[in-house]
């Protein structure tokens, strides 16, 4: 819900905010990040080890930007800005659930 929430909220306020500083994505918008850690955050139980793989995670995916994530960063204005950080987190949130399903069976 809260990452649903700050999508909706962040593409119009990062197109609004891009649009005044004449820039992409300006590094002052960090909606996005926000949106995409707490999407790589759902399901996990509250511990800290999951907390910082979900992290490491998301800043891996949102760095190295893989197929799915460049493209939707060339979407127009905030949907570009929010969208990458989106699919980011969803790479994170898929691969951080899988992890953690291995690391169970194997103790």
């Amino acid at each position: 819900m809260a990452a649903s929430v700050a999508t909706l909220v962040g593409i119009p306020a990062a197109t609004i905010v891009a649009r005044e500083f004449g820039r992409k994505d300006p590094s002052i918008v960090v909606i996005d990040e926000v949106a995409g850690q707490l999407i790589a955050l759902i399901g996990l139980t509250a511990t800290p080890g999951h907390a910082l793989l979900a992290l490491l995670l998301f800043r891996a995916f949102d760095i190295t930007k893989p197929g799915p994530v460049r493209r939707l960063e060339a979407l127009p204005e905030g949907t570009g800005i929010m969208l990458d950080d989106v699919a980011a987190g969803a790479f994170a949130l898929v691969v951080g659930h899988v992890l953690i399903d291995l690391a169970k069976r194997i103790h």
